[in-house]
């Protein structure tokens, strides 16, 4: 039987696809070079490119890696190969933007829980994300910090000795996230209790993000944070 919302003293986010709109920057800043090269774009399918590119066993840190990412896909998009623009790339991960309902669904959940990052994102860019999300965090766990990326199961006991630090388990915790691949299928497998955010739900495929071997069930599904935060706000009436 699923957990109650409201037996969690913790929840846990993936950040970029989540909480973050990591699709929608990238998509916009390659349409952005793409016009000043005089080209056009289709936005799905440089997505697509994305993803083949991105999970190859050359693969840096995240978003540096977005720079080798650039090199790879920029032929096959008719974009200028330059490296200054796969930097452009990269960087423009410091303005991208939270999905519209993230902060102040954040901002609601961390009245009721202590919220812990979880991303694969290195710690420069998350401070920018964070901050876009409006900080809402108690702790952050970024690549920088466990040495290792989702869906590796040792990602998630740091994670779970964090919180043994502080008198709790990963019983404790409702994870929360977009991709079934990096966090859904590994929570399930751990044990924890997880929440899907269908974040593409109104469109086809799986995006920038890498398709599961397997679709994992999830214990709780929303296309949103919202409407997490309304579920919970709803147990509590």
């Amino acid at each position: 039987m699923t957990k109650s919302l409201l037996q969690f003293q913790y929840m846990s986010f993936d950040v970029v696809g989540t909480l973050i709109d990591f699709e929608g920057g990238l998509k916009s800043c390659l349409q952005e070079i793409a016009a000043e090269a005089g080209v056009t774009i289709d936005g799905e399918e440089a997505l697509s490119l994305y993803r083949a590119a991105r999970y190859s066993d050359d693969a840096d840190l995240f978003p540096d890696d977005l720079v080798r990412v650039y090199l790879a896909i920029s032929p096959k998009l008719g974009l200028p190969v330059d490296k200054k623009y796969g930097e452009r790339l990269r960087d423009s991960a410091k303005s991208w933007k939270a999905f519209p309902d993230s902060a102040e669904a954040m901002a609601r959940l961390a009245q009721d829980y202590r919220l812990i990052a979880m991303t694969n994102a290195r710690r420069w860019a998350f401070e920018h994300f964070s901050a876009e999300l409006g900080n809402p965090f108690h702790a952050a766990f970024t690549v920088d910090d466990t040495r290792t990326e989702k869906p590796d199961p040792a990602f998630f006991r740091q994670v779970f000795e964090f919180v043994a630090g502080e008198g709790a388990s990963e019983g404790d915790i409702l994870h929360v996230a977009q991709s079934q691949y990096h966090d859904i299928g590994v929570s399930r497998e751990l044990g924890m209790t997880n929440c899907w955010i269908e974040r593409r739900h109104a469109q086809k495929g799986y995006g920038g993000t890498i398709e599961p071997a397997k679709f994992t069930e999830p214990d709780y599904h929303f296309t949103s944070i919202a409407g997490l935060a309304e579920a919970v706000a709803a147990a509590r009436s």
